[in-house]
């Protein structure tokens, strides 16, 4: 069978046994179809063909392409699920791609935004009585995604009962359905509620419980968020790159820098590991070391 056949086997695979999402099948399918093209470049058709040397090739020239380590990483863990599959049905002898190493990732140190520029952000988008539902709606998704430093999915993912009488804590489900609760603060709840009163039922048509709503009464999808968070950041003129993201690291840096500890932050970002958390005590202390370097005379 050929590699093509194999990866359209392994797809259906997945999609049908495997019961994976739409959009993970879509980023696996780019990257099979990344790889196949590679070998096919090289004048390998069938996986059989295929040693670790081709590879720990196609993996350096991913890099050489100027693809980030995390994303050469993740097309080799594509590759090697193609060539264990193809061992495990039969089809191959060796699975070459096991012991292929990834590339080595640095530490990479979250952008954040100061405690001043996400108030420029949140500013951004108009209020009060000359503010129209798009921008009631958009703010509401600012200050929630501050507020209680939650993945774009998991407050996109609110529906209005969630923030009904929530009473200043909210309960959000995580990566792989694992539920936390987190407090909302005041500023952020009286957006949410400007919106439910004078914005939401000027979009919904009954036919989502979504909180955040588009101009068709469907749910906001996250290609939607980004654009929010990019306009507003346009009109704060922040010379930064802004994505959801942006806003949860920097949550996790002014709650460290406010003198939280790092296992209660870990708990508000539904962090498995405390490992991850820290990597926040890292921008804290990189902050400390600037103000060091700025003020000390012997610095």
């Amino acid at each position: 069978m050929s590699a093509r056949a194999l990866a359209t086997a392994w797809l259906n695979h997945l999609a049908v046994e495997r019961g994976l999402s739409a959009n993970t099948l879509s980023n696996y399918r780019r990257d099979v179809e990344r790889y196949l093209e590679w070998l096919e470049a090289t004048g390998i058709t069938e996986l059989g063909s295929v040693t670790a040397l081709d590879i720990e090739a196609y993996v350096a020239d991913l890099r050489r392409g100027g693809l980030a380590a995390s994303s050469a990483g993740r097309a080799l863990v594509v590759a090697r699920g193609l060539h264990k599959f193809a061992v495990v049905e039969g089809h191959i002898g060796v699975d070459v791609a096991a012991d292929v190493s990834p590339p080595a990732t640095g530490r990479h140190l979250p952008d954040t935004l100061s405690i001043e520029e996400v108030s420029l952000l949140i500013d951004a988008v108009p209020t009060g009585d000359t503010a129209t539902p798009v921008d009631l709606r958009d703010r509401a998704l600012l200050e929630l995604l501050y507020g209680t430093g939650a993945r774009i999915s998991e407050i996109l993912g609110l529906a209005v009962d969630d923030l009904v009488d929530c009473d200043g804590i909210l309960r959000l489900t995580g990566k792989g359905n694992k539920q936390r609760i987190v407090p909302v603060g005041a500023p952020a709840m009286a957006a949410v509620d400007d919106y439910l009163v004078r914005a939401r039922p000027a979009f919904a048509t009954g036919r989502s419980h979504a909180l955040l709503l588009n101009k068709r009464g469907g749910a906001l999808s996250r290609q939607s968020a980004w654009a929010i968070l990019k306009t507003a950041g346009a009109r704060a003129r922040l010379d930064k790159e802004i994505s959801p993201h942006t806003l949860r690291h920097s949550y996790a840096t002014h709650l460290l820098e406010g003198g939280a500890d790092v296992r209660s932050v870990q708990e508000l970002l539904g962090h498995s590991s405390v490992t991850t958390t820290q990597i926040y005590t890292h921008v804290t202390a990189e902050n400390l070391r600037q103000v060091w370097r700025e003020a000390h005379p012997r610095a």
